[in-house]
């Protein structure tokens, strides 16, 4: 299982996961976005439609009808009702649950960073757990240590 640690320090979130989303979608799987905040859900969710007029990313929130038929889930709890193996934990809280999936974006920043220390820690110790860390140079994302 892969942990992906994305330190926003220059573009909001809602601008970072459409172009995640896209991979994961262009390799046939299914993405599940999670926050506590519904503001936030929301601006995620107009970035993934206005990505470009040939490239939007359908989805929709789990309190909407048919939410398994998404291929970008919403949801404010790590539910994949749209049977999504990969996770993007958006609002900068990390969930143990999100060990239950493939592969886990872990997005935070400033006001969050001492919890992102917390989880990076538990982490590098953890079996079957392989921790990555995002952190954007100028326009690009680099890994670091």
């Amino acid at each position: 299982m892969q942990v992906d640690f994305y330190q926003l320090s220059r573009d909001p979130v809602e601008t970072v996961i459409p172009s995640i989303a896209r991979r994961i979608l262009d390799d046939g799987g299914r993405l599940l976005v999670v926050s506590e905040k519904r503001p936030l859900l929301d601006r995620i969710s107009q970035s993934l439609w206005s990505v470009g007029p040939e490239t939007y990313l359908a989805n929709d929130h789990a309190d909407a009808p048919a939410p398994e038929i998404q291929p970008i889930l919403l949801a404010p709890a790590c539910v994949p009702a749209n049977s999504a193996r990969h996770i993007a934990l958006a609002d900068g809280h990390w969930r143990e649950e999100a060990l239950d999936f493939d592969r886990a974006f872990y997005f935070f920043d400033d006001a969050t960073i001492d919890e992102a220390r917390t989880a990076w820690r538990a982490m590098t110790k953890a079996e079957d757990v392989t921790p990555r860390f995002w952190k954007q140079d100028g326009g690009k994302w680099r890994q670091g240590p």
